[in-house]
């Protein structure tokens, strides 16, 4: 019984001792070297299918001309922003919502 009081013991001052011991600080993290946006960037305003359809087109077009997607996805985008905007224009606002929001969910942007 002597041993295993020991050995308890043992245990118990080993792990509080694990406790104090000092922290290995973490490698700081590097800031991005782009921001996701240009300071110059304004989201376009609107409301209904129109100002949803103008700004995702907008971010879309931003994404490119900062590299966060590539031609082939551009594109593949702006096709389905050109179906939302065709819905939009003949008076169907809620299937050009849900297009765009379709859209955003498939290639991964929020609001989707």
């Amino acid at each position: 019984m002597r041993l295993s009081a020991f050995l308890a013991a043992s245990l118990t001052a080993t792990a509080l001792a694990s406790c104090n011991a000092p922290r290995q600080s973490q490698p700081a993290v590097e800031p991005p070297q782009q921001s996701a946006a240009p300071l110059s960037f304004q989201m376009p305003e609107g409301s209904g299918c129109s100002g949803a359809v103008s700004r995702y087109k907008a971010v879309i077009e931003n994404d490119l001309s900062m590299g966060h997607v590539n031609q082939s996805v551009y594109g593949q985008i702006q096709g389905e922003i050109s179906e939302a905007a065709a819905a939009c224009s003949s008076g169907q606002d809620t299937k050009a919502i849900s297009l765009v929001r379709a859209s955003k969910a498939r290639h991964g942007y929020p609001g989707g």
